[in-house]
């Protein structure tokens, strides 16, 4: 990552369970990401529901593009 990237959003998940889904992909793919939200479910912790005002990626500037590239349907 060059020092003048900055991490930007890429998508925001309703549950920690598909945020990780989408984590682990862009992981595999090179992408380092940041994980911004509250991890919790509504329920706890042991409850993959949803989470409280979602979990959203963040990803470095230069990768957005292909980061989105890889999420796509």
């Amino acid at each position: 990552m060059t020092p003048d990237a900055r991490y930007v959003p890429l998508a925001n998940f309703p549950n920690a369970l598909e945020a990780d889904i989408a984590r682990e992909r862009l992981e595999a793919e090179g992408i380092p990401v940041l994980v911004k939200g509250l991890h919790v479910g509504l329920f706890g912790a042991g409850f993959q529901g949803l989470a409280i005002g979602g979990v959203e990626l963040l990803v470095p500037s230069p990768e957005l593009e292909r980061a989105q590239h890889l999420l796509e349907p």
